[in-house]
């Protein structure tokens, strides 16, 4: 049930991180506050497609 999914910056819309996701317990999209290396700080990024 685990599915790869990328995560993108909100900022900068830079697909920075692949991770992976259990769809039983997460349906919706997942959204973690990551490094974003193009900003140089910390920002939200968002699960993409």
């Amino acid at each position: 049930m685990r599915v790869n999914i990328t995560l993108a910056c909100t900022e900068c819309n830079d697909r920075n991180y692949i991770s992976t996701k259990n769809k039983r317990n997460n349906a919706d999209r997942l959204e973690l506050k990551k490094y974003c290396p193009r900003e140089k700080r910390v920002t939200l990024h968002r699960e993409t497609k």
